[in-house]
């Protein structure tokens, strides 16, 4: 048995309250099954802030009935719409010292709270912990799009890439962290009113200079269904986000007394090219392909590879999405003596 499961209440005041934060609409047929693995928790000393986002079935009601079985559940009305306002209101009523969030179709491994607590005890403010993830469906099979991108987060996780892979894809699972509560306040909690919400708060970890630790262990299982938001949302349909990259990079990591080059020139590369024209951000713009070498587009020369050893100590945006390709690229870039973060980012 977990010495948390073996505590007694009156020493429940050992460990910190973990607040998670959790917003709510229409997940009748999932939502108990999410609530038990939370009351499951073999870390007890756990408070819940449900939020009910205008449901039109009877997630209210599952809500008030394990409310009323269990007074570390409390849940809410939404006092906004969509998803960020659910997350604002819940926040708005959390009494933790520490800081979790979840989504009311997915449910948690029973030692996920006591997992991320016993890394998180070792480290203190200034760090955030998260751990992998595992997507399922209750029919068929995970789609092969969620399924590389579970791989790719939970080999993030494992080897702490979080900040070197961060212009890829979101490097943090929306419900797979553990934060003081200081810390989340001080990068804007829920406030910022930006889709995927999720992404837009790892830059801010990453802006605030908080510290990553990743957990190589699956703290979280992710429903892949046909209606989950990030497949019916507009906001979610590019799911490149390369303006929120771009806006990103430019506070971040952009330095303008650097040259800056734009690796690829398919269909991502000429996107990301129009952004950084939009930007007026200068850039060299480069491909291997011997047809496109040359080229004038949209007033930019493609010039070859064996342009960059040219360039001096140039910033490198690589947009080519194939994983055969990014190896080749990496390999190469490390023959030039580049290395990630000090001069080459992968944008997809």
């Amino acid at each position: 048995m977990s010495t948390f499961a073996a505590m007694s209440e009156e020493h429940l005041e050992d460990t910190p309250l973990i607040s998670i934060v959790m917003a709510c609409r229409d997940t009748e047929p999932y939502i108990r099954k999410c609530l038990d693995s939370i009351l499951n928790q073999t870390y007890r000393n756990w408070e819940l802030l449900a939020v009910n986002d205008h449901s039109v079935d009877r997630t209210a009601e599952i809500l008030n009935d394990y409310a009323q079985r269990d007074s570390r559940v409390k849940w809410f009305h939404s006092e906004g719409d969509k998803l960020i306002p659910a997350l604002q209101t819940g926040i708005k009523q959390a009494k933790g010292l520490l800081i979790n969030r979840m989504d009311s179709d997915d449910y948690m491994p029973k030692d996920k709270l006591e997992s991320m607590w016993k890394v998180y005890q070792n480290y203190g403010k200034g760090y955030v912990v998260a751990g992998g993830t595992e997507h399922f469906v209750e029919e068929g099979e995970v789609g092969d799009g969620f399924l590389r991108y579970e791989q790719w987060l939970n080999n993030v996780a494992r080897n702490n890439l979080h900040y070197q892979e961060i212009y890829r894809e979101c490097v943090i699972p929306s419900h797979c962290w553990l934060i003081h509560r200081d810390d989340f306040l001080k990068v804007g909690a829920f406030d910022p009113l930006v889709y995927p919400e999720d992404y837009d708060l790892c830059f801010r970890f990453y802006r605030e200079g908080l510290k990553v630790v990743g957990m190589d262990k699956v703290l979280h299982y992710w429903r892949d269904r046909g209606d989950r938001i990030s497949r019916t949302w507009d906001c979610y349909q590019d799911n490149r986000y390369l303006e929120l990259k771009i806006r990103y990079f430019q506070e971040l990591d952009r330095d303008p007394e650097r040259p800056l080059v734009l690796w690829g020139a398919g269909r991502n590369g000429k996107d990301m090219a129009k952004i950084l024209l939009y930007s007026d951000m200068k850039f060299h713009w480069v491909c291997d392909n011997p047809r496109k070498v040359g080229k004038d587009i949209y007033g930019i020369k493609l010039e070859a590879l064996e342009a960059i050893p040219d360039i001096e100590h140039p910033q490198i945006m690589v947009v080519v999405s194939s994983p055969d390709a990014r190896t080749i690229i990496t390999d190469q870039l490390s023959q030039w003596g580049k290395k990630p973060v000090a001069d080459y980012w992968f944008f997809l």
